[in-house]
This record gives C-alpha cells, sequence and structure tokens, in this order.
C-alpha cells in the first residue's frame, strides 16, 4: 500500500470540529487528567492506549457513570484474557439507559417503525413506566441476579423494554430474531438454559405476515428450564395457554428498582455465527459495555440529546444491542422492524427522512444495492438532518464511498461517511468513526479510543503500510468476561489468544496507514495465498460486484492435496445476464486492472445464490471446507445458514472435481 498522503474525500470544517463532543472531551481531559491539549485526534488516541487506567476513568467521570460502590482501582489484572476493570464497583447498565427520563419524560425514547413507515413514539417516561413495571413482575416471577432471560422477538418497543427490565433486575439477557428456525434458536438458547422467554406470534416482513406459533411452541417444547413465557400479539392471536399476555407485565405504573450490581456482572449473552459449529455464547457485563458504548457512541458517533439514532437491525445481531446502547447518551434510537427494501430498494431512506435520523447506520452491501438501483436518496428524500452515514457488516468499498459523497454532495449536503469494522466479540468497533478526522476512500477514519490496534506480521512484529493480522495489544471493558459453558476457559483461550500468547487475534487482514487509517481486508482465517502474499476476498468482491452483470461473489482459496492451489470465484448473477466469454473476459480484466494478475480467479462458476450466515455475512470457511471434502453436516451448522439448499451446489462441484 502507497504512503502517499491522497486527497481525503471529506474533511470536516472547522465548525464542526469545535461543536464535536470529542473536542470537548479532550480539552476537559487535557485539565483534569493530563490528556494532551494539542495534536488532535492523534494525540489523545496514542494518550488513551498508552494510560489506560487515566483514560477509562475520564470516560467514567465525563459521562457521569454512577458507582453505587466505588472501585478500588481502574483496572486490576491487566492480563489478557482475564483483566479486571473497576474491581469492587458496583452499578447498573439499566439506570443509565434510563436517566434521561427524569429531565425529558415527554420526549420520545423510541420512535418504532414498521413497513407502513409511520413513526410511533415511545416516551422516556412511558419506557421507564414499563421498565419499572416489568422488572417488579419479573422479581415475582423469581428473577434473580445472573438469571438468563430470553427473547424471540423482532426490532420492536417491548424488545427494548425486555431488555432493560432484564438489566434492572440483574438477568442476562439473549435474543434471537424470529426469521432464525427452531434449530438456530435451540442451538443458542439452550446453551444459556433461559428461564423466561418473551416471544411474539409472528412478524411482517416484506409485505407479508409469517406466523411463528408453531415455532414458540416448539422452543417451549425444547427448554426445560422456562418459568414463564411472555406473549406479544404481534399478529392479533389470542394467548397460548400456560403464557403470560405482555399488555398485563407492563400495566403498571412502577418505578424501576435497579439492582446494584458487580462492574463485571453479565449484562447478555451475544453469538457468534456458527457457521462450522454451535455458536460461541459470548458474554459480556453490565460495566464493560456501559463504558465501552459511551465512549463509542457519545465520543466516536457524537451522539447526544437532540440526536435521532436509526441503525437497520434485527435482534439477532449485535448492532441490536449496540443501538439500544444509544439511549445511554439521552439519544432517540429509531427501531425499524421490516424489510430493508420494502416496498422499494429506498426503503431504508425513507425511514430515516420519516424519524429525522441524524445518524443513519446500514450494511456496506445495502449501499451498494442502491448505487445498483439508481437509487438517489439525498435528492428523492429529505435527509437534511442526517449528519453520518456509518456502514458496517463488511467493507465499505471505495465506490460506495464516492457514492455516498457524490449524492449528497449533489444535494448540497456535507455528509460525514463513517465506515467502521469490530465484532459481535466486544459487541463494539475497534476502528471507524472520529467526527474530527477526514474521511479517505476505503479507509476506516482511524481505530479507537482505549484500543491499541495494531497490524502484526506472524512473528509478533508491528507493520505500517502493509497488510498483518488484526490485533488488539491491551484489554477493552468489552472483551467477554467468558464463554457460556467453558469453564476452563480453553475456548475463550483458543478463540483469540491462541496465535500471540497475551494478545488479542481478531481473524482479520487490516492494513494500519501511516496517516493512521484502517484498511479492512476480509478475514484472515479465509484469506487468499497465493506463493505466500496474502489477499483479502473484499478487494475482489469490490472489484467484480461493480460490474452490473454480477449480483453477489464468493472467492476461495483451496490448498489442494499435491502441493497446488485452487482459487474460483463464484458468481450470482443479475436477472437476465449470462455467463458467456464476453462476462467471463470481462471479470478477468477488470480484477486483473483494479488489483494484479495474483487475484485473477482460475475459475469462474456460475452459482445459484451465495450462502451467507443469519447476519448476512458470506460464509467462505464452510464453503472452502466442502471444496476440500469435508462433509456438509461436519462442515457447516446448518442451523446458521441463511439458505442450507445452496450449499448443495458447492458439496456436489467438491464430488465431482474429487
Amino acid at each position: 500500500m502507497s504512503t502517499v498522503n491522497p486527497q481525503p474525500l471529506w474533511q470536516p470544517d472547522a465548525q464542526r470540529i469545535a461543536r464535536a463532543r470529542i473536542t470537548a472531551f479532550q480539552t476537559w481531559a487535557a485539565q483534569h487528567h493530563g490528556a494532551p491539549a494539542e495534536g488532535g485526534y492523534a494525540t489523545l488516541h496514542r494518550w488513551s492506549v498508552d494510560a489506560p487506567e487515566t483514560f477509562w476513568q475520564a470516560v467514567t467521570e465525563w459521562f457521569d457513570v454512577r458507582f453505587s460502590t466505588p472501585y478500588a482501582r481502574v483496572l486490576g489484572d491487566t492480563a489478557m484474557p482475564g483483566a479486571q476493570w473497576f474491581p469492587g464497583a458496583t452499578l447498573n447498565y439499566a439506570e443509565h439507559a434510563l436517566r434521561a427520563a427524569a429531565t425529558r419524560p415527554g420526549e420520545p425514547a423510541l420512535l418504532h417503525v414498521d413497513e407502513t413507515h409511520e413513526p410511533r413514539p415511545v416516551t422516556w417516561a412511558d419506557l421507564r413506566r414499563q421498565v419499572g413495571s416489568l422488572a417488579a413482575e419479573l422479581r415475582a416471577l423469581g428473577v434473580r441476579p445472573g438469571d438468563r432471560i430470553s427473547g424471540y422477538l423482532p426490532n420492536v418497543p417491548q424488545a427494548v423494554v425486555a431488555l432493560l427490565a432484564t438489566a434492572a433486575v440483574g438477568g442476562v439477557w439473549t435474543s434471537c430474531a424470529p426469521d432464525f428456525g427452531a434449530r438456530s434458536v435451540l442451538d443458542r438458547f439452550q446453551q444459556v438454559e433461559p428461564v423466561i422467554l418473551f416471544t411474539v406470534d409472528g412478524y411482517r416482513y416484506g409485505g407479508k405476515e409469517h406466523d411463528r406459533r408453531d415455532t414458540v411452541a416448539e422452543l417451549r417444547r425444547e427448554l426445560p428450564t422456562l418459568r414463564a413465557v411472555v406473549h406479544i400479539p404481534l399478529l392479533g392471536t389470542d394467548t397460548p395457554d400456560g403464557a403470560l399476555h405482555w399488555d398485563t407485565l407492563t400495566a403498571a405504573d412502577t418505578e424501576p428498582v435497579f439492582e446494584q450490581v458487580p462492574f463485571d456482572h453479565p449484562l447478555w449473552v451475544l453469538y457468534s455465527s456458527g457457521t462450522t459449529g454451535l455458536p460461541k455464547a459470548i458474554v459480556q457485563s453490565q460495566g464493560g459495555i456501559l463504558v465501552e458504548h459511551l465512549k463509542q457512541l457519545g465520543l466516536h458517533c457524537d451522539l447526544g440529546p437532540g440526536d435521532r439514532f436509526f441503525w437497520y437491525t434485527s435482534t439477532g445481531w449485535m448492532m441490536w444491542n449496540f443501538l439500544v446502547s444509544g439511549l445511554l447518551t439521552g439519544t432517540t434510537i429509531v427501531l425499524y422492524d421490516g424489510s430493508p427494501g420494502f416496498p422499494a430498494t429506498d426503503a431504508q431512506w425513507r425511514v430515516a427522512e420519516r424519524t429525522g435520523a441524524t445518524l443513519f447506520g446500514t450494511s456496506a452491501a445495502y449501499v451498494m444495492a442502491c448505487r445498483k438501483a439508481g437509487v438517489h436518496p439525498a435528492r428523492d428524500h429529505d435527509l437534511s438532518r442526517i449528519q453520518c452515514v456509518a456502514t458496517t457488516g463488511s467493507p465499505l468499498p471505495p465506490d460506495g464511498f464516492r457514492w455516498l459523497h457524490d449524492e449528497f454532495a449533489a444535494a448540497g449536503a456535507d455528509l460525514w461517511i463513517a465506515s467502521v469494522s469490530g465484532g459481535t466479540d466486544v459487541c463494539s468497533c475497534f476502528a471507524g468513526a472520529v467526527p474530527t478526522l477526514p474521511v479517505h476512500i476505503g479507509e476506516l477514519q482511524a481505530p479507537g479510543l482505549g484500543t491499541d490496534l495494531q497490524a502484526w506480521d506472524p512473528d509478533g512484529n508491528p507493520l505500517t503500510d502493509e497488510v498483518g493480522e488484526l490485533v488488539v495489544t491491551k484489554p477493552m471493558p468489552s472483551m467477554p468476561i467468558r464463554f457460556w459453558n467453558d469453564p476452563d476457559g480453553s475456548r475463550y483461550h483458543d478463540s483469540y489468544f491462541d496465535t500471540y500468547p497475551g494478545v488479542w487475534r481478531h481473524g482479520d487482514w487490516i492494513t494500519l496507514t501511516s496517516r493512521g487509517s484502517v484498511v479492512i481486508h476480509g478475514r484472515s482465517d479465509s484469506t487468499l495465498n497465493r506463493q505466500g502474499v496474502r489477499m483479502g476476498s473484499a478487494d475482489i468482491y469490490e472489484a467484480v460486484e461493480r460490474l452490473p452483470e454480477i449480483r453477489e461473489s464468493l472467492v476461495i482459496g483451496v490448498e489442494q492435496p499435491d502441493g497446488g492451489y485452487w482459487m474460483p470465484l463464484f458468481v450470482h448473477l443479475a436477472p437476465g445476464a449470462v455467463l458467456d466469454e464476453s462476462l467471463l473476459d470481462r471479470i478477468r480484466r477488470t480484477i486483473r486492472a483494479e488489483l494484479s494478475p495474483r487475484h485473477v480467479p482460475d475459475e469462474v462458476i456460475e452459482v445459484p445464490g451465495i450462502p451467507h450466515t443469519l447476519t448476512g455475512k458470506r460464509i467462505e470457511v464452510p464453503v472452502k471446507r466442502l471444496l476440500q471434502g469435508t462433509p456438509l453436516d461436519k462442515a457447516v451448522n446448518p442451523g446458521s445458514i441463511d439458505n442450507l439448499g445452496l450449499l448443495h451446489f458447492y458439496e456436489e462441484l467438491a464430488r465431482k472435481r474429487a
């Protein structure tokens, strides 16, 4: 990668820099904690990783974190895994999430939108009242701190109330979206043995109703630890026998009681995609999530009272938990329950318009789909309140940056584009949004505060302007406190600390540029490696999917038994397109010109579709295993795939090649 400093796509003006909350934080931290007053973000970041105890203390003071019992010190044991944050402290996440109710009771905390795109508000006062009522009912049902409470719910206000009530009583929340099948849900919930299940009778998506009562009945049969099931009749059906009705549990006018729990008390369980086995049950803490999300949302995303935060997500993805944490900053959060592209591709932009979103988050895939479909978001919608469009899920291709910038610039808007990258594993971002820094095409602006992000070679040497493994060399508060059912910590250790002892290896290839920005190249465990040269699959996707005939692609590098290397490119074509010699030639020429001859695949193969995880990520490693001859039932966990039938194509291809 060149160290030449190209012109940025976007530069914040002096006024935006001056009003950014991160600017005020730096000034205050310089006065009170010895942070550098000059040098902008780079010096602040350096200080945050060189003096982590001082930095995280400053974060808790700046955001007025309420410790009901004071901490002995900020960081007890600093080893990874096992770092101890704020030992001795007690607090409650839900108490902080509902603080704005005291000063802004009549303003909306939540804006709920379905496929009618008509926002329906829930005020801060009503959110707090419902949480108080439900928390009291949970205690009456015998829920105690540490008990697991599960939700089979879409992105609706009831899910937020249930999460906050769970946190208020010291329970441990876990959720799946209702488009997950029974096996996928059981693979997750059976691990944690929930005592309460919140569930809907169905959901609406793509203009249709989807009845889930049979799935719910199966969950009830297969989760023997359940003491109660709470029915939320989104489709208007009667309460099943033995279940409780949501309305009766949330009707009282009850002041919430917040259980004061240790800083490292579990808040929720998230799950890895589970493509090659049971999903990892990742446990994160009340205090760790609280301080990490305050930093990420309040400083990096620049959110506060008056903002409206919309991220397209489902309850089965960590971005939903991240979205709910917008409440911590006093921000109104937008809950969209529906298809991302119904009734038309511009649906998400319509929701952003109708809700007055100031930060709109979506997937890189959605941005590219809008570009291909000829959508003009800022021309056709009033998006004047949007300050930032953020993307995650996969790297935003350079064309995505240009398209977003040009579409908003044509409407006279000064758009900050934030491509961010992190993981379910930390429920946060390692790198991404910084409101005071320029945006360069194809790059994340910078590593996050308190995140000692580096790119390492196989020997553990840091690299600049070269591709390396994404590592984090110092603990972050939201790193898992453990995995569920991993008593000796071996699975947790093997997942992140096996390659570089004591250092978190995430499994992504990245480049840290000499100007401090970050480029994500794709997963390192499926990275292409031709003649010892490592290449990111994301780079090939970006080049190939620019062609209008290619709907989506998947590239795999397969080590052959004879020492050879086979690199096929699978393409899912747009309707009406034909993979003829002309298109094959253009695919190869595009990759050769935009990347290198080494990136050109050995074969281009048309496929009926590209398989994804349930959260929408292409599954490269299981397909690679199939192509290496691994049986389907051992190559992939069937409950983790959006369309299992697609894998039979790859299985059959492997059989023919054997």
